[in-house]
């Protein structure tokens, strides 16, 4: 077994004072540690936390340090001292009547007394030449020598791979002069995720002195098995979620012609306000098993990434065809039917809007299939073996949709830093859409073939096993199209 390591391995997080420290390290320790507040100098006292051990006694510290203030007056001081830390460090400031030069003092020192590296965060909202602060900061850095890496922060959504590179090589053109600064990387505490994290620690692996280096990469490969069980966690709650809904089944109350002749006026609009058809009851227990299962696993999500809150809202839009019909009508009766409505309506849409079904006004009747008679599509019902009432189900559209409206909803949870506090759903960025689309586009077949072995119940394990690994493997390509910085170590995930 290999010896624990002489000490904890220790990352001090430093920055200008209300740049986000304590927030990025709720994000990263995923719980609620310090204070945060939009002012000057909240956190007074370095604090201490463990990020990651193992079972070997190997410690990964992360210390929340107290902000820099006064920049410009801090380094035009040390620039005139021959020994500049050194007398920095033996300056007696009051804690209170000069809080900004107190708590520079306070950072310096955690960084020379405990840091094997630095993360510095800067406020990356702003441009890096009007960031006055970041300059005199990094010099003092420098003048400490120990390894740093500029973490950009308050970025906002997340961005497409080419947005944020040129970001982060804007900010590297700023900090390129000075030696401290080894790597800078986007980080931001309220939108980041557990990839551009593992990122993180394939930069500091690089930055950290070699006798650091065995107990460092246990503590990697500790907190990527911790990651990756809770995104193989994630992959099998949307898996089983997405198999329920593929073999929900409703079965439509048979009310004889009368209820036929309901539903067929219901389809060109004439409909009693406020009344519903068999057919409508059945469609609306339907959505609301799926809404319910939605907010469900979505919880579950929320809990397995180390966050609080509620799934509060589901949101399915632009879903039609939503529901495939399968009647065991006889030709006879179809005919009859057809002779009532030119044209067969082949089943319904729904609009499903925040919060579940809305029928009446929103219940639309489904397209019009002209090339088949009444009775042709009564003979399409009657091929799905085992029928012998009328169900609804989950059209293949509809599954797909689900499928990738499943990847969203898990990219929405993983990229919420919990400093930002209690889970909300919010807009996801437009990139987005697109890049779940291009990472399904080779599973499409393959999601049609598991759709097609739905009617036999039997299957349901096997199918959501499937669709587990299908997820698995979308998920990772979807990384890689977001992080391509990240290709290795996912790929390692993956294994």
């Amino acid at each position: 077994m290999n010896a624990p390591a002489d000490r904890p391995i220790a990352l001090s997080l430093v920055s200008h004072t209300n740049v986000g420290k304590t927030t990025l390290a709720r994000t990263l320790l995923q719980r609620d540690i310090g204070e945060v507040r939009d002012e000057a100098h909240v956190t007074m006292d370095a604090e201490r936390h463990t990020l990651i051990e193992t079972p070997q006694g190997d410690r990964l510290e992360l210390w929340d340090t107290p902000g820099f203030g006064n920049s410009e007056r801090l380094a035009a001081r040390l620039a005139r001292n021959a020994n500049p830390i050194g007398w920095f460090l033996n300056e007696v400031w009051d804690r209170w009547r000069d809080r900004a030069l107190w708590s520079s003092q306070a950072a310096v020192r955690n960084v020379l007394e405990e840091a094997d590296a630095v993360l510095y965060l800067v406020n990356a909202s702003e441009a890096p030449q009007d960031a006055g602060y970041v300059a005199p900061e990094l010099k003092v850095l420098d003048l400490l020598d120990k390894p740093t890496i500029v973490l950009l922060n308050q970025i906002g959504k997340p961005r497409t791979p080419a947005e944020e590179a040129a970001e982060v090589e804007r900010w590297w053109a700023h900090c390129a002069d000075h030696s401290s600064v080894r790597a800078v990387l986007a980080l931001d505490a309220f939108a980041r995720c557990w990839v551009q994290e593992g990122t993180l620690l394939d930069a500091l692996a690089d930055v950290l002195p070699s006798t650091r280096r065995e107990a460092f990469d246990r503590l990697a490969t500790a907190w990527r098995a911790q990651h990756r069980t809770v995104w193989r966690a994630s992959m099998d709650v949307l898996g089983t979620r997405l198999a329920r809904a593929a073999f929900d089944r409703e079965a439509v109350r048979d009310e004889g012609w009368s209820g036929k002749l309901k539903q067929v006026g219901a389809s060109i609009g004439l409909r009693r306000e406020g009344a519903l058809t068999p057919r409508d009851l059945a469609m609306q227990a339907l959505a609301e098993r799926l809404d319910a299962d939605i907010r469900a696993s979505t919880d579950q999500l929320i809990k397995l990434h180390g966050l609080d809150g509620k799934a509060t809202q589901t949101v399915l839009l632009r879903l039609a065809e939503n529901f495939a019909v399968r009647e065991p009508l006889s030709e006879g009766k179809a005919a009859v039917l057809g002779g009532l409505v030119t044209g067969a309506l082949a089943g319904l849409k729904a609009d499903i809007a925040t919060g579940g079904l809305t029928l009446g006004g929103g219940l639309l009747a489904g397209g019009v299939i002209g090339a088949l008679s009444a009775a042709g599509l009564a003979r399409g019902f009657n091929l799905v073996r085992g029928v012998d009432k009328p169900t609804l189900a989950w059209s293949s559209e509809v599954l797909d949709g689900l499928v990738h409206s499943a990847l969203l909803g898990y990219l929405a949870v993983a990229h919420f830093g919990r400093g930002r506090g209690n889970w909300t759903a919010s807009e996801h960025p437009e990139f987005w859409p697109e890049q779940v689309s291009a990472a399904l586009a080779p599973r499409r077949k393959a999601l049609q073939a598991l759709w097609g072995r739905r009617a036999d119940a039997d299957e349901l394990a096997e199918v959501q096993a499937e669709l587990q690994a299908l997820l698995r493997a979308a998920s990772i390509d979807l990384f890689v199209r977001l992080y391509p910085d990240s290709k290795d170590m996912l790929r390692a995930t993956d294994g």
